[in-house]
């Protein structure tokens, strides 16, 4: 975590909920996109519940329904209660196990309230990112327990499905993954197969399995060829699992920031093709280092809807980091965000004329917060937040967003 941050108070959300909701009421939102902490209901991972925690997310729910705020419940971000970790964490099978008693305790707390739940955001950070790449929490570079990680994240979402609607019975549920299109550096067909393999990588080995195909065929190749696919893969995908995985849910959350411009490392440069260069200009690239590419929703939203037909879709996060704070006279003047949403809502727009049955969208985020793995370095807030203080001061992209919900267009001043 860059400069030892840690996420103990942050935008303290836990204490300040009543005033960042009538925020929220203020600007005119519709629904708010929230994430229960497993360790605050269950900090044992299994077992009994705290009440104290149970009590938080209740008195939020009644804040936000009161207010005419729609909930949308997520149950897991990434905060694996440490006990779990400590006994082998998500590349053991126990882990999907234990989620259940998790999700029990929350849908019957919650479920006569909440209809619309998230069983999980962005498995792939949860286990690729974490356990191979090494860039998350647990900072693993490990094959194997990085796939079975991603199985039985999924695994538990299929199983969460039931409980959930047993204590919500007329809800929607579904799950989110961070999606991102990707096309080849050049014609060359070492590009065109580094393309391949990385939509394999990180789109559909989700996307599959969760649409009743199963894990990817070729993707099950290339980790057995070079032995990252665990030893023992058909006693970690037991036979009922691909079922349970498929449990037909209601819609699927699309988190999306970027493309990725595919590169492959099969020969030298002199022996490739000649490359095109599709990379935006670095002033066209946010604080987090990513491009922006509206154009990449619309091809992420369309590919979604025409190949695997969820009935519904949401964007669950988009948005933007910029570190614009406030100006003379308190005014944040964060016109790049601004932009960035109009250009990304049209491509949204757009894709709902191809026929793209998207219901809702919602922003990265109301406010400043803790960035998992950069800390306080990135600000993604519609509404900045002064971390000494915790000041809120809306900035002209959360006043502009205020005024496209008013008029339900994204074609305002």
């Amino acid at each position: 975590m860059e400069g030892g941050a840690t996420g103990d108070v942050a935008c303290d959300h836990y204490h300040r909920w009543p005033e960042d909701v009538a925020l929220m009421r203020e600007l005119g939102l519709k629904a708010y996109r929230f994430s229960v902490a497993w360790p605050r209901i269950l900090p044992a991972g299994r077992g009994r519940a705290n009440p104290a925690g149970l009590d938080f997310y209740s008195r939020l729910v009644d804040g936000l329904l009161e207010a005419g705020i729609t909930p949308f419940v997520t149950l897991f971000h990434w905060d694996l209660p440490q006990a779990l970790q400590d006994g082998g964490g998500w590349p053991r099978r126990e882990t999907a196990e234990a989620f259940l008693e998790y999700v029990e305790a929350v849908a019957r707390r919650l479920g006569d309230r909440v209809g619309h739940w998230i069983t999980h955001n962005e498995p792939w950070c949860a286990s690729l990112l974490s356990h191979q790449v090494g860039r998350h929490a647990p900072g693993l570079r490990d094959w194997p327990a990085a796939l079975a990680a991603s199985h039985h994240l999924l695994l538990s979402h299929g199983w969460a499905v039931a409980v959930v609607r047993a204590f919500s019975p007329d809800a929607r549920v579904g799950i989110t993954l961070n999606l991102t299109p990707a096309e080849p550096a050049s014609p060359s067909r070492d590009d065109r197969e580094a393309c391949r393999h990385f939509d394999g990588y990180f789109n559909r080995w989700f996307l599959d399995p969760l649409h009743g195909r199963g894990y990817p065929a070729d993707m099950i190749a290339d980790y057995a060829s070079d032995g990252r696919l665990p030893a023992a893969w058909d006693a970690v995908v037991r036979p009922p699992d691909l079922r349970a995985i498929a449990e037909p849910t209601d819609f699927l959350g699309v988190n999306y920031y970027n493309r990725e411009v595919v590169r492959s490392q099969a020969v030298p440069e002199a022996e490739n093709q000649p490359r095109a260069v599709f990379l935006a200009p670095e002033s066209e690239w946010t604080d987090m280092r990513w491009e922006v590419y509206p154009e990449g929703l619309y091809r992420i939203l369309c590919r979604v809807h025409f190949d695997y037909g969820p009935r519904r879709i949401y964007v669950t996060e988009n948005g933007a980091s910029w570190s614009d704070g406030p100006g003379p006279g308190g005014r944040v003047a964060d016109g790049r965000r601004l932009s960035f949403f109009k250009d990304h809502f049209r491509a949204a727009r757009r894709a709902i004329a191809a026929g793209v049955p998207l219901e809702g969208y919602f922003v990265w985020s109301l406010l400043d917060n803790f960035e998992w793995e950069r800390g306080y370095g990135q600000r993604f807030g519609l509404v900045w937040v002064d971390y000494e203080t915790q000041r809120r001061l809306v900035k002209d992209s959360g006043l502009w967003y205020s005024r496209v919900i008013a008029a339900n267009s994204a074609e305002v001043d």
